[in-house]
């Protein structure tokens, strides 16, 4: 019987499970039909891969895109057209918007602006408090929900949980795995006094690798009561890997690109634009985060995009907001970094694509597989570019990486078996629709 694809991926280096090779790709109905070789003829529509690596959609599972409540920054649409100039196929976007995403109500908002509007695909996480905690069992299993996320340390309004009670009862009524901005609220406090007027280096000093350390000692503690699974976000010390290294029966870990390229010394040309929490932090802790990407302990990147205006970014620290683009500089970032021989193209498939198809339960994405959504990632590793803030597509318009020399560039992403950005070009309208989770499904 002859073979026919509504789309052939023709040429291509594809890097999944099975493997780097050689390989064709063929589509029908948004999903992969089968892998090998085929002819022009096979396909209703052929795209030349010829020279091009075929990666899994590359998911980013922490960004913040500000609607409702701060499209001033951000928004569905724009966060959207970021993430596929990148390469970004999928993103999990966070609930501390205005109004938060504590209820179904909310959630339903989010999922109604976001369908067919965003550019790529998209799930949201239900923010988890004290007030909410009895519903989160219910809550955690609505369609578009990525699971619960939880602030221990300085967030926004109610969202703040950081004493054990509440982290209990928020652990106590959940099934799927949780998400943790792991900060100690108590030692952040005890120590504002260190923050320096006009001084975003002594940002690190305030928010010190001990609070970090501190609340993720309490955080693994409190899961291993519970039996319950915990994510922890951005990990930024050396000081935790040891903690979550004897943890992995109940802990994942994630880092960002952020700080596996920028240090504490990087203040100094950066200043305010360097702010995140948690923060940039010395070089040995960089060398940590090195180390246990290298050892297998680290599970999923996220870029913890977090845009705000250059205005706000221009206040004098401490009024200056913590956070930074970084959805749309993951993928040129990090293929650098395997450029320079620091990880494996193969390690940066199973950190931004494998990882979070095996932490999250994705249904259907985040393999090269027969069955699974068309959604790739295709770059040129060979290329050498430049980021620079006209690229970005972030209603902020800059990134810190603006000058960044990169080897290794996204020159397409595809979704669902549709074309949606090629050659730094977005194509086409949105069709973006919620991930799906197989354990809520």
């Amino acid at each position: 019987m002859p073979f026919h694809a509504e789309l052939i991926l023709k040429g291509g280096t594809v890097v999944n499970h099975d493997g780097v090779g050689q390989r064709d790709i063929a589509v029908s109905g948004g999903r992969i039909v089968a892998i090998g070789s085929f002819g022009k003829g096979q396909g209703g529509e052929t795209i030349d891969c010829t020279g091009l690596h075929i990666l899994p959609g590359v998911i980013d599972s922490q960004v913040h895109l500000r609607e409702p409540g701060a499209e001033h920054k951000e928004d569905l649409e724009t966060g959207g057209r970021a993430a596929v100039m990148g390469g970004v196929t999928g993103v999990f976007e966070m609930p501390n918007t205005s109004p938060l995403t504590t209820s179904a109500e909310a959630l339903a908002d989010k999922v109604a602006r976001a369908t067919n509007r965003m550019y790529c695909d998209f799930a949201f996480y239900m923010g988890g408090t004290r007030e909410n905690a009895h519903q989160l069992g219910e809550l955690e299993l609505l369609p578009g929900c990525a699971g619960i996320k939880v602030f221990m340390g300085s967030s926004t309004g109610s969202l703040l949980v950081d004493d054990d009670k509440g982290v209990a009862r928020v652990l106590a009524n959940i099934r799927r795995r949780a998400a943790f901005h792991s900060e100690d609220e108590d030692r952040l406090n005890a120590r504002k006094d260190l923050r320096i007027e006009g001084d975003p280096s002594s940002h690190y000093v305030w928010r010190d690798a001990e609070a970090a350390r501190l609340c993720t000692e309490r955080l693994v503690r409190l899961a291993r009561e519970a039996h319950k699974r915990i994510h922890v976000l951005h990990v930024s010390t050396a000081d935790e890997f040891p903690i979550l290294a004897a943890a992995r029966d109940v802990a994942t870990v994630e880092v960002t690109p952020n700080h596996l390229v920028f240090t504490s010394e990087d203040y100094a040309r950066l200043g305010n634009l360097l702010q995140m929490n948690p923060p940039m932090r010395e070089p040995h802790h960089k060398e940590g985060i090195w180390a246990a990407l290298k050892s297998g302990l680290v599970d999923v990147l996220g870029s913890d995009h977090a845009p705000h205006t250059l205005e706000e970014k221009a206040k004098p620290y401490p009024a200056s907001p913590s956070g930074m683009p970084g959805v749309q500089t993951l993928v040129p970032v990090m293929l650098d970094c395997v450029n320079r021989g620091l990880l494996t193209i193969e390690r940066f498939v199973d950190l931004t694509s494998h990882g979070p198809n095996r932490i999250f339960g994705l249904a259907g994405k985040g393999r090269i597989a027969e069955g699974y959504d068309a959604d790739f990632t295709i770059v040129d590793m060979k290329v050498k570019r430049t980021i620079t803030n006209a690229w970005i597509e972030s209603r902020c318009k800059w990134t810190p990486h603006d000058g960044r020399h990169v080897t290794g560039w996204p020159v397409g992403t595809v979704i669902r078996g549709r074309r949606v950005m090629w050659n730094d070009e977005i194509i086409g309208t949105a069709h973006g629709q919620p991930i799906r989770f197989v354990e809520a499904l």
